[in-house]
């Protein structure tokens, strides 16, 4: 029925490392055309930052020699010392400037413009702090003839003037980077554009592969899900036929029990019964034979053994206590045996809600079993029962402090609990048994609130011994 669609759902590993390889090479070609991009701008940028720094330094030497002169025609005017600032500001700087200045055209055609220039500078400078000199030293007509004289005006126009070619030079530079960085940008744009149309088309062309094999898969999905219902409904069928098949056979074994029980109570009592009567009548007779009258009370011990032991074997296929009493005094009376067999500390709390005859037997018989395990394999001093309702639900509770265990390791062989929860499950409940290595264990019954049927009380049909 599904085989028309092997093809497709083949081919879908296939379809999908395709469509992953190009999704790949698509991201692989944009990440390469954007750090193209990225590094041509990065590069034309640092070049540029590279101008505007030595633009900056050429500026600043034109600055401070200008702020030099300046103020050393305000100090030989006033002859006071705080105009001096942009001299000394000169002395601390221009060497470092200079510097700065050879070491970015050390390599350039330039470099001699900017030699001669530092040269200029040099002697400029050195030409104010003589002037400077002379006029502290008294010396009138020599600063005034230095200063009368055009040599210092002419070195700073040579600074000026390579200043200015060196200006303009660099913005011209710096023009030119700003270019390469747009044409940096406009390239990795038009790459990204045109890879991301490409891979549009790519995306549009996946696409409608993967919606035909979408298509595919949903037809798939849907027959699959058809034959899961049909195969939920045969399991449901087969399961309700199962929970009815162990109801009736967990009624036809209660039955029986009945059946036996009444057998044994009717037949083997009426024998018992009359057999420890004619041990008593020949007890009556046989008084002057002491060894006879020995023999007799024997028989009569093993006579009273019997109809105890018969009286165990009812209770234990169909306790009386249960139709005669009801749910909570029949379980009082099975823990309080329990606690003389096993020596357990038993605590109750018992509150019974009504229920029918089917519910207080299933009950019963799951504390009977919980009661045996418990003895077999817990290993524990105190146990709870309680029985009370809880959200419209019967609830039973029997709870040890034992060893505990792992219910998920418990291996095949152990039937018991199995089988009184498919009793419960039958029942309309639920059964849970939660427990855990050296935390004791807990079974957790929950069964339908049920109106309690009116029934006819029966006497007791064990009669006195």
């Amino acid at each position: 029925m599904l085989r028309h669609l092997d093809p497709w759902l083949e081919s879908a590993p296939r379809n999908r490392g395709i469509a992953v390889l190009c999704a790949a090479l698509a991201a692989a070609a944009v990440m390469g055309v954007s750090e193209a991009a990225y590094w041509g701008a990065d590069q034309a940028l640092a070049q540029s930052q590279a101008r505007h720094i030595a633009r900056d330094n050429s500026l600043r030497l034109r600055e401070l020699l200008t702020s030099a002169e300046t103020a050393q025609r305000g100090f030989l005017l006033t002859g006071r010392d705080d105009y001096l600032a942009p001299v000394q500001l000169a002395e601390r700087e221009l060497p470092a400037v200079l510097q700065r200045l050879r070491g970015q055209y050390e390599s350039s055609d330039w470099a001699a413009l900017v030699a001669d220039a530092s040269r200029r500078a040099n002697e400029k400078l050195s030409e104010l702090q003589l002037v400077i000199k002379l006029y502290r030293d008294g010396n009138m007509p020599a600063w005034q003839g230095l200063v009368e004289s055009d040599i210092g005006r002419e070195k700073m126009q040579a600074v000026r003037d390579a200043v200015s070619q060196l200006d303009r030079h660099e913005l011209g530079q710096i023009a030119l980077e700003r270019d390469a960085v747009y044409r940096s940008l406009t390239y990795g744009r038009l790459g990204v554009h045109g890879l991301t149309v490409l891979s549009l088309f790519g995306l549009a062309i996946f696409l409608r592969r993967n919606e035909a094999l979408h298509k595919a898969r949903r037809q798939h999905s849907n027959e699959l899900a058809q034959e899961r219902d049909r195969l939920d409904g045969e399991v449901a069928r087969r399961t309700a036929e199962l929970t009815e098949l162990a109801r009736h056979l967990q009624t036809v074994r209660e039955d029986e029990r009945a059946h036996l029980a009444r057998e044994l109570h009717d037949e083997l009592g009426a024998l018992l019964t009359a057999a420890k009567l004619d041990v008593a009548r020949i007890r009556r007779m046989t008084k002057t034979a002491p060894d006879i009258d020995e023999r007799l009370k024997h028989m009569s011990s093993l006579l009273d053994q019997g109809i105890s032991l018969k009286r165990r074997i009812i209770e234990d296929l169909r306790p009386s206590a249960l139709s005669n009493l009801g749910l909570t005094p029949a379980l009082e009376i099975l823990t309080q045996e329990f606690a003389q067999r096993s020596g357990l500390q038993l605590s109750l709390e018992l509150d019974e809600p009504p229920t029918d005859d089917g519910d207080r037997l299933a009950l019963y018989r799951l504390v009977q079993e919980a009661l045996t395990n418990v003895l077999r394999h817990a290993k524990a001093k105190h146990v709870r029962v309680s029985l009370g309702e809880a959200d419209g639900w019967l609830q039973l509770q029997i709870r040890d402090d034992g060893q505990g265990f792992n219910p998920d390791a418990v291996g095949a062989g152990h039937h018991g609990l199995l089988g009184m929860r498919y009793r419960i499950e039958s029942l309309g409940g639920t059964l849970q048994l939660l427990s855990a290595p050296g935390r004791g264990t807990l079974v957790l019954a929950r069964l339908p609130r049920r109106a309690e049927p009116e029934v006819d009380i029966e006497p007791a049909a064990e009669p006195a011994a």
